[in-house]
């Protein structure tokens, strides 16, 4: 069996990033995950590029469970209950799914863009975390007798994906500065309330998360840093500008800011655009 998956290894990281958002089948998604970082980490891929291996995906593969609805339409989730339990960590499950297809469309879309290694190298670390996630999720669900896909989910992160296809600062700005970080804002409560419903399982899985979306939000602020010097433009007013332009929603308040300047993202990036609450 590794003999025949290991036929199936992609021949590039951009051709593995392709066929990571591509494919519908979760398990595969993940395989290929673990399979393609393990052989970058290895320096057994060459990076590639999107003219020879192939456009990124305008959506990412899916199976035909969950159904999708758009985010107005979802129940209301809480831990309090099993079934609020359950639809909570459906839902998380859900966001981490998405979280994979965003980091790797990260890796292959933007590779024509002239960077570092070590941009791929810190990329393709949250990509294989992200699978993580999504597993260590998905077993949770296993373990109290649900999975993946037995409840609806929302349509909706796609979307920032789609607006920011064109411009990787934008998607810097949106996808580690604005939504993962707010994961650093909501994760603890929730960690702290599973663990007074005596629910130690699923607050070590969200433990784990946390950590890592640390570390995921800090390799968007070093990023577009990067980049914005690379330009010779002030980091905090672009990102002004990219939230304002490409972001759907609100920035809403509190936020941890401890663990947000912890990652770098200090409070002169989105403390301005907390008004956007109304």
């Amino acid at each position: 069996m590794s003999e025949v998956k290991e036929t199936l290894l992609p021949a590039s990281l951009v051709a593995g990033a392709r066929a990571i958002v591509a494919t519908p089948d979760t398990s595969e998604k993940v395989r290929l995950a673990y399979a393609v970082s393990k052989a970058w980490f290895k320096r057994d891929l060459a990076l590639g590029s999107p003219s020879k291996d192939g456009p990124m995906p305008d959506r990412p593969g899916r199976p035909e469970k969950p159904v999708l609805l758009a985010p107005r339409d979802m129940p209301k989730r809480s831990l309090s209950g099993k079934a609020g339990r359950l639809a909570l960590i459906h839902s998380l499950a859900h966001i981490e799914l998405n979280a994979v297809d965003l980091t790797w469309d990260l890796i292959g879309r933007f590779a024509h863009v002239r960077l570092p290694r070590s941009y791929y190298d810190d990329w393709v670390r949250v990509g294989l975390e992200e699978a993580k996630h999504f597993s260590m999720l998905e077993d949770r669900l296993a373990r109290l007798d649900t999975a993946y896909g037995d409840m609806p989910a929302h349509d909706g992160l796609w979307q920032a994906a789609q607006d920011t296809g064109h411009d990787l600062a934008a998607r810097l700005a949106i996808i580690p500065l604005v939504l993962e970080a707010r994961g650093l804002d909501i994760t603890p409560p929730m960690i702290e309330k599973a663990r007074n419903l005596g629910d130690e399982e699923t607050a070590k899985c969200l433990d784990v998360i946390y950590r890592d979306e640390k570390h995921h939000v800090a390799f968007g602020a070093k990023w577009f840093r990067f980049l914005c010097d690379r330009q010779g433009i002030r980091p905090e007013p672009a990102f002004h500008t990219y939230v304002r332009t490409h972001f759907r929603g609100a920035l809403k308040p509190p936020f941890n800011d401890r663990a947000r300047s912890e990652a770098g993202l200090t409070p002169g990036f989105y403390k301005p655009l907390a008004r956007l609450t109304g």
